[in-house]
């Protein structure tokens, strides 16, 4: 999170600049700033990475007018053949927004704390690198046991509350598959 203040001071910095005319401040810009928003744009042209290594991912579904749905939430995932894949319970938004051919979305990359708040949200995550996606229900159990491997390395000290919860709801039809594939390549 330090990483991405850094950014925003940096960047604020050079608009500051370039709207009184100075030109460029970036002498006025500390060196570990500039370092800092280096890495920052380094770090949004490598999602991949960024994809394999987060623990979490923010997920919106998108409406059929384009705009964001009001469910931002964190979730686990992961990175599976070029595609972010989750398990969910079947009567959450992610796979009923899928379900009534909203297939769109909107992913951002990071871990910036739970997004809703007992008394307001975290809009942090949107600071995060994301993408556009399009979602789809998935029917494999092979898909599942990857996504579940994935979960015992990524989520270690959670997944043993988790683990017969995710199949046996699979199995039951209470929890779904979702994949979201990137609409451009990343």
């Amino acid at each position: 999170m330090k990483l991405l203040r850094r950014q925003f001071l940096a960047r604020g910095l050079a608009s500051a600049a370039a709207l009184t005319g100075l030109g460029s401040l970036s002498s006025f810009v500390p060196l570990g700033l500039r370092r800092a928003q280096a890495e920052a744009d380094s770090n949004a042209k490598a999602l991949p990475e960024l994809l394999e290594a987060s623990p979490y991912v923010y997920l919106s579904p998108l409406r059929s007018d384009g705009e964001e749905s009001q469910c931002h939430a964190e979730v686990w995932y992961a990175w599976l053949d070029g595609a972010v894949v989750m398990i969910v319970a079947k009567d959450r938004w992610k796979a009923k927004a899928i379900e009534r051919g909203l297939v769109r979305a909107r992913i951002w990359v990071g871990d910036h704390g739970r997004w809703k708040g007992l008394l307001s949200n975290n809009e942090d995550f949107r600071q995060a690198p994301s993408f556009a996606a399009r979602g789809e229900r998935v029917r494999d159990k092979q898909v599942l046991e990857q996504l579940l491997a994935r979960y015992e390395d990524k989520y270690p000290a959670e997944i043993a509350s988790w683990r017969d919860k995710m199949r046996g709801g699979y199995a039951d039809g209470s929890r779904v598959l979702l994949r979201y594939r990137p609409e451009q390549p990343l």
